[in-house]
């Protein structure tokens, strides 16, 4: 089906009643992935869409779709899938997909590469502090044009947790559902006990301070059917799951809400190093034990981008040769330039 298909057919059954003489409300809602360059989102949606691909490099920002009946004879429910990439690189091209259009039925699923610990917590706070910046943004104009909506998302993710739990003025809830999967957990499992529990333990407290769910996976089958669980909770209404793991010798399994702050326990730092730690905030308190044990890598995402256009699976000869030719003005009027400011005489009289 095109887009155009989905658009006609959607409108036909709107407009059409169902069996009970009502009309049936089409589900449609919207999920982005960020994350850690080569962390596996795309394998991840390809998965939740059961489709046997092999999975491309992320180009930018990348849409897919899928469709789901929710019983027999009944329109299709949709669900729009983003994908960014190149880590935190492109991150002005968040404010694309999430509008105030769709704020109301969008949701955030955050891919970390938990064999890159040391780039694990620049990725995960440069991608949320611009999304939810951008979020805010959106929430501040509705408040101005339809508060009613910009209260029902605020309520929604205050829901996470019930007012009876012990964290409810603790926390400080994403303004949109998010979760957290960390990705390549056959490789991190192969880590040291230690630092295993650390970045466990740290990924409970963010995933619990957001109001997130938080989910550890492989290529393991299993674990792909975990993760799949959650994104189809978001994507597509399918009932929320209410097992929990929180063991830090198994993969990590939490729905947004079935966490707590006792249970997660202090950071992992002895009491002195906490006391010499300046801390505003409990996150920025996680963030400097965490950083103590993983320094974070001084590298710049933008040098590591490769340029699409050498990229040999999106050659096309006509615009391959106009941009060769291009590039060769280009550099003959660097050229040219170049001399003409040297023969410039710069002195004055």
């Amino acid at each position: 089906d095109t887009l155009w298909d989905l658009a006609i057919a959607e409108v036909e059954k709107r407009e059409s009643p169902d069996d009970d003489g009502k009309r049936m409300e089409v589900w449609e809602k919207s999920v982005l992935f960020v994350g850690n360059k080569n962390g596996g989102k795309t394998t991840i949606i390809l998965r939740c869409l059961e489709r046997e691909e092999i999975p491309k490099p992320t180009l930018a920002l990348e849409y897919t779709f899928g469709r789901r009946a929710r019983r027999h004879n009944t329109p299709k429910d949709i669900a729009h899938f983003w994908e960014l990439g190149g880590g935190t690189s492109l991150l002005e091209l968040i404010r694309i997909p999430i509008t105030i259009n769709n704020v109301r039925s969008f949701a955030v699923v955050l891919v970390l590469d938990l064999s890159k610990p040391n780039e694990l917590w620049t990725t995960m706070e440069k991608l949320l502090q611009v999304t939810r910046n951008h979020v805010n943004k959106i929430l501040t104009k509705l408040e101005k044009t339809n508060p009613k909506v910009a209260t029902e998302i605020k309520q929604r993710m205050q829901n996470n947790l019930q007012r009876d739990h012990p964290d409810y003025e603790l926390v400080d809830p994403f303004p949109i559902p998010l979760v957290i999967i960390g990705s390549k957990y056959d490789i991190f499992h192969e880590f040291d006990s230690e630092m295993r529990k650390i970045i466990s333990k740290t990924l409970r407290f963010v995933s619990h301070y957001y109001g997130a769910s938080l989910v550890f996976t492989s290529k393991s089958e299993a674990l792909l059917l975990k993760a799949r669980a959650l994104i189809n909770h978001l994507a597509f209404g399918y009932d929320k799951s209410k097992s929990v793991s929180v063991d830090h010798s198994k993969p990590l399994f939490i729905p947004a809400g079935l966490d707590s702050l006792s249970q997660i326990g202090p950071p992992p730092a002895s009491d002195s190093d906490i006391g010499k730690m300046r801390a505003n905030t409990p996150l920025e308190l996680w963030k400097k034990v965490f950083e103590k044990t993983f320094p974070p890598k001084s590298f710049c995402d933008l040098q590591d981008t490769k340029d699409p256009a050498q990229d040999l699976q999106y050659a096309e000869y006509e615009v391959d040769v106009m941009r060769a030719q291009k590039n060769q003005e280009l550099e003959q009027y660097k050229r040219n330039s170049s001399k003409s400011w040297k023969e410039m005489d710069l002195d004055s009289d």
